[in-house]
């Protein structure tokens, strides 16, 4: 299993965000670790679906950048007369 990491900066941005959550939605004040615990969980649980989801989207990109680039180089051909 990969163990996704965030840099510092993010990770105390999205720790704030948490709180914040917890507190706008729930009225509940939760601390920095409970906020730590919740994204450290939400990264492992979710992480996975979200890459696999991109390399999707990344694949399916990449598949229609390469039929355009093939329908460009077949319109480069010169006909022949044999």
């Amino acid at each position: 299993m990969i163990i996704y990491k965030l840099p510092k900066e993010h990770k105390d941005v999205l720790t704030k965000h948490v709180q914040e959550f917890f507190l706008d939605e729930r009225s509940e004040e939760i601390g920095i670790i409970a906020a730590e615990s919740i994204l450290d969980f939400m990264l492992k649980e979710l992480g996975p679906v979200i890459y696999n989801q991109a390399i999707s989207d990344a694949r399916k990109l990449m598949k229609l950048k390469l039929d355009a680039l093939e329908d460009e180089l077949y319109s480069l051909e010169q006909p022949v007369d044999l």
